[in-house]
């Protein structure tokens, strides 16, 4: 019996009813870490300098911006929960089941408006290039602020109804010192997969496409006014580079989304993410979590104010006086 119990490492080993440690190799294991730390600090990193750029240059406190300053502000907070996947890879969540119910409410909290304002970003883009004439007046800083609030509350109030059982006994459902469980019914993962994937990538699709039907038409449109033949010729290589680069970029924004959030989703639909700390578990939602990563690069580098106020960052230009009057479009 003494050698079998030596075969493994408890998690508290001063308490007989400490879970057990996963065992793996050293070297899978600092392969995990390293990965995951790697990523964590990108993702935290990326969305900062997008947080500085639009926060401190006020040629930049637009409309759109103010959406993709709150991606960013979720997006670092995701960077910043993703650390503490770290602490899953042995088996062991090491901080308690407070701090556990604590870390699964931000991390449904923050990725929720992750995704929410993505679909803002897609309806702002819709307006501006499907309407452009009313796009000033329907799309005010104003409202934009409204609209992330509400994204802000609705997202807190469908994390705190979706957790409802989960908060009145957090560890309610651990079978031992060291987990972090918590159990969703059928109901509760339908809701999710529902208004947190189905609805969401619906919007963006069906948006961004007819962006793209009519950035198309409005290229063809602009092509059958040419009467020089030169410039007739010319003004069909512009849009034919256009429209490629249009179809890239929307291409790259669904793709990405569905590769990160599918495999996510379709697991915690099947009622198999009970055990966080599983394998399985740790690679989705570590794909899940690079979305965050992936966002400031889709939405923010194809932006030259973008790279522009990156290089003023990283040169310290910002702490001189009145740079935040700077022209960066």
């Amino acid at each position: 019996m003494t050698n079998l119990f030596s075969q493994f490492e408890l998690c508290f080993p001063q308490l007989n009813s400490s879970c057990r440690k996963l065992k793996r190799p050293h070297s899978d294991t600092l392969l995990i870490n390293s990965v995951l730390s790697f990523t964590s600090l990108l993702t935290a990193t990326l969305n900062l300098l997008v947080i500085i750029s639009i926060s401190h240059f006020k040629q930049l406190h637009t409309s759109t911006n103010l959406l993709l300053l709150s991606l960013a502000v979720s997006d670092f907070f995701v960077g910043f929960i993703m650390f503490f996947q770290i602490f899953f890879i042995n088996g062991c969540w090491l901080f308690g089941d407070i701090m556990c119910l604590l870390y699964v409410v931000l991390d449904y909290l923050i990725t929720s408006v992750s995704i929410v304002t993505m679909v803002l970003i897609s309806i702002d883009r819709y307006l501006a290039i499907c309407d452009p004439l009313h796009y000033p007046t329907k799309v005010t800083p104003k409202r934009v602020r409204i609209c992330v609030s509400l994204c802000w509350i609705c997202s807190l109030f469908f994390t705190t109804a979706l957790m409802n059982e989960n908060l009145k006994r957090p560890g309610r459902y651990n079978s031992c010192a060291g987990e972090c469980i918590l159990v969703f019914n059928f109901i509760e993962q339908f809701a999710d997969f529902i208004l947190t994937f189905i609805i969401p990538i619906t919007f963006i699709t069906v948006l961004y496409l007819r962006v793209f039907v009519v950035a198309v038409s409005q290229a063809r449109a602009m092509r059958s006014h040419i009467t020089a033949v030169t410039l007739q010729r010319s003004e069909r290589v512009t849009a034919k580079k256009s429209e490629m680069k249009a179809a890239r970029t929307l291409g790259v924004v669904v793709v990405v989304f569905l590769i990160c959030l599918c495999p996510y989703f379709f697991f915690t639909l099947s009622g198999q993410d009970t055990l966080l700390h599983a394998p399985s578990a740790i690679f989705i939602m570590c794909l899940f979590y690079l979305n965050s990563c992936l966002n400031p690069i889709i939405y923010a580098f194809f932006y030259p104010w973008f790279r522009k106020s990156v290089k003023l960052i990283v040169t310290l230009q910002i702490m001189k006086p009145g740079s935040c009057e700077t022209k960066i479009l």
